[in-house]
């Protein structure tokens, strides 16, 4: 019997970076200061406040102010950051079988569309490459 050991939180920071990279650059160029964060799970508090039944509910997160909301005159102290949960990404890979890259790919680029205001067909259109 063979062991498999799941990915890390750097493997999966590593599959991030590339994702990211894939995106045009035009959109890449917008995101400014974002920060891109791997976790085991949410913390309780945002399980809390999205009222998950399991931290297992949730596969990314955009915590911020869209870019179409904000405002020069904004005095945010926290930088605009995506959470990717491993553990939950890992799960949704192994029920699917889909390769985990792509999962990856997927979560980034819905939490970025977010961050950028973006619905959910501009965000279809860029995980097909448009």
């Amino acid at each position: 019997m063979s062991e498999r050991r799941a990915p890390s939180t750097e493997e999966i920071e590593a599959l991030a970076e590339r994702a990211l990279a894939t995106i045009p650059r035009r959109l890449r160029e917008q995101l400014g200061p974002l920060v891109i964060r791997v976790d085991d799970f949410p913390d309780e508090e945002t399980e809390a406040a999205m009222e998950l039944e399991s931290p297992f509910d949730i596969l990314g997160l955009y915590r911020g102010v869209a870019l179409p909301r904000k405002s020069i005159s904004d005095t945010r102290a926290e930088p605009d950051m995506v959470f990717l949960y491993r553990r939950p990404i890992l799960d949704y890979w192994c029920e699917t079988g889909d390769d985990l890259a792509a999962v990856v790919r997927h979560v980034l680029i819905h939490e970025i569309g977010h961050h950028l205001g973006f619905s959910d067909e501009d965000m279809e259109r860029i995980e097909d490459g448009g």
